[in-house]
């Protein structure tokens, strides 16, 4: 059964925005910590950002400033800003979260950023 959905990817121009939302089924509960990764072409899959249950977060070097992780505890989803991407941004994005010891994974969503 899917349990991680990934929404809000698409095509934007370098500059634009986007909002990814990652939505968890009632059956992940008491999650310790979401997270976002991405996979370009021809790349290994690397960490975007990190958020604990308590608020505290990490973003990768490539993307501070520039994304916002955020989460809503009550309605069980987790919520990437990215604001001014640039073509290297591009890559399928997945969410995971960790919950009563166990590690789930998204199926992707896909960002593209070209002119």
């Amino acid at each position: 059964q899917v349990q991680l959905v990934e929404s809000g990817g698409g095509l934007v121009q370098p500059g634009g925005s986007l909002r990814l939302s990652c939505a968890a089924s009632e059956s992940i509960f008491r999650i310790d910590a979401m997270g976002w990764y991405r996979q370009a072409p021809g790349k290994q899959r690397e960490l975007v950002a990190r958020i604990s249950s308590g608020g505290s977060t990490n973003y990768a070097d490539s993307v501070r400033g520039r994304f916002t992780i955020s989460r809503d505890n009550a309605k069980n989803t987790g919520n990437l800003q990215m604001n001014s991407l640039k073509p290297e941004d591009t890559a399928v994005y997945y969410c995971n979260a960790f919950a009563r010891q166990r590690l789930y994974w998204g199926q992707g969503t896909q960002v593209t950023v070209s002119s």
